[in-house]
């Protein structure tokens, strides 16, 4: 009938026919590379219920790694499907890729350079239609950390400017502050507290898999309401349990003299709220349409929680 209408042909009946349903939403394929992690395990699981065909890189039997054998019997109920290969195995890599569209790096920062074997991996299959290397903090290029930290976002922005110039489509997703990592303990060095789930952060991730908005652009996830001052944080605790804490102040000058003194990983945990605190490197500056967007503003619906809302919980 469509083809009769288009040739000039008058329809059989007045009324027009109804219009086609709309086209079913096809669920991209996902590989994550180092899904296991602790921000990789919550991407798998937010793809996976997203209804994505997700996929896992590991490098042995991974029922046989019993200190992650709870992530992942919890992945595989997900319906999450595990590959074999190695970061270090071109041909593994290349395979695995060659079965996905989007590719999401969340390898920690010891192997940050070598990313550069995803990238080669990545132009050898050739059919990648989003990569997003591993970032998932402040934005390296607008960062003024000081070592160690410096020395790992410096390797990020290499790896960002290796994909550009490869042309490989991407979205670098600055997540800054996970909340569930550094507010259950107000960002103390050395207290203990539960990690709790960073779903929000997962599932901004993977709704900008396939949006052409995050296409060569970096998605911060920066919702105003959350934007506050170590100073506000302490206020917030203290209104809820009632209590004053007492403020040692730390000038700067003593703040990166500890840093220097200190081993890994207390000099990164340093030089990231030296950063973050000190420096304002994940607000000090404006977001534009040129070259990011910011997730709260993208996607409306879904609800992120408040920092007032989930210290809520630890009272």
């Amino acid at each position: 009938m469509l083809v009769y209408a288009a040739l000039g042909y008058s329809l059989p009946h007045p009324t027009p026919p109804p219009p086609p349903p709309p086209p079913q939403h096809i669920k991209i394929k996902i590989l994550v590379i180092g899904g296991t992690g602790y921000i990789g395990k919550f991407i798998v699981e937010a793809s996976a219920k997203a209804g994505h065909p997700t996929f896992v890189l590991v490098l042995e039997c991974p029922l046989s790694n019993h200190a992650k054998s709870k992530i992942i019997h919890h992945l595989i109920t997900l319906g999450a499907f595990f590959v074999f290969g190695d970061l270090y195995d071109h041909g593994s890599l290349v395979r695995a890729i060659k079965e996905v569209e989007v590719v999401i790096s969340t390898i920690g920062y010891h192997n940050l350079a070598d990313q550069d074997k995803i990238i080669t991996a990545i132009k050898e299959a050739g059919n990648v239609k989003r990569f997003f290397p591993s970032e998932f903090g402040s934005d390296s290029d607008r960062c003024l950390a000081v070592d160690p930290v410096k020395t790992i976002v410096a390797i990020k922005s290499k790896i960002h400017r290796t994909v550009a110039a490869e042309k490989i489509p991407y979205t670098i997703v600055c997540s800054n502050c996970f909340s569930g990592f550094h507010l259950p303990t107000l960002a103390q060095i050395g207290a203990s507290g539960p990690h709790k789930r960073e779903e929000e952060d997962s599932t901004y991730t993977i709704r900008a898999g396939d949006d052409p908005r995050t296409l060569n652009k970096k998605l911060y996830i920066r919702p105003p309401g959350n934007i506050c001052s170590f100073n506000d944080l302490l206020s917030l605790w203290e209104k809820k349990i009632g209590k004053t804490l007492k403020r040692i102040y730390l000038p700067e000058e003593q703040l990166l003299k500890n840093i220097k003194e200190t081993s890994p990983p207390i000099n990164v945990y340093l030089a990231t709220y030296h950063s973050v605190f000190m420096k304002g490197d994940q607000t000090n500056f404006e977001i534009e349409p040129l070259f990011g967007v910011e997730a709260t503003q993208l996607y409306p619906d879904v609800k992120y929680t408040p920092v007032d809302e989930f210290l809520d919980q630890f009272v």
